[in-house]
């Protein structure tokens, strides 16, 4: 019975930190992060913004929308990447807008979803969706989309890449966030080559 007792509060215990550090992370993760911006490629014909909220413990998500923007100069486009905080004050129209969400509890980031609501700009433009994630971005890639149709405007491509659940289950040999960046790199070409046909 006393065995039984321990194990019980033992239980407790853990649920209760659980769910305080799960509280935290939440906390955190829900601020907009520092103003950033960065140019890949120059005097291009075509003009993207890709924007994304810098994840506090990884930077899968500036590594991945670098990869793109390098994928997109092959096909004479420049990238503006920007944090939201930055992209919220860049007030001109792009040829192509290419969001980054980092999923938190299976929804895109709260700062990703704002930006999306207030930027006027997004109606009627081309849009591709990129969703990150340790691995389940199932809800928070669908609710990505469903927010940049909500906003009218024309959803290009979606697509999820993950931290820990492998991208290409044929090289799981290699490191998983070096595979997701050189993938990245072949969706930038990849939407380059659509939007040019």
């Amino acid at each position: 019975m006393e065995r039984t007792k321990r194990m019980m509060v033992t239980l407790l215990i853990i649920l209760v930190l659980t769910a305080i550090i799960w509280i935290v992370l939440s906390v955190v993760v829900s601020k907009t992060g520092s103003e950033k911006i960065a140019f890949i490629g120059e005097d291009g014909d075509y003009k993207a913004l890709i924007v994304y909220d810098p994840d506090p413990i990884y930077n899968l998500d500036e590594l991945i929308s670098i990869a793109f923007a390098e994928g997109l100069t092959e096909s004479r486009w420049e990238s503006k990447i920007a944090t939201v905080a930055a992209a919220t004050k860049i007030k001109q129209p792009f040829d192509l807008y290419v969001l980054c969400a980092n999923t938190y509890n299976w929804a895109p980031d709260k700062a990703i979803r704002n930006y999306i609501k207030g930027n006027k700009h997004l109606k009627g433009s081309k849009v591709v969706a990129i969703t990150l994630g340790s691995g389940a971005t199932i809800r928070s890639q669908r609710l990505l989309e469903e927010l940049i149709i909500e906003k009218q405007a024309i959803l290009i491509e979606s697509k999820s890449f993950w931290l820990i659940k492998p991208n290409n289950e044929s090289k799981t040999k290699r490191s998983n966030r070096k595979i997701a960046i050189e993938m990245a790199n072949d969706f930038g070409k990849e939407i380059a080559k659509k939007l040019e046909n």
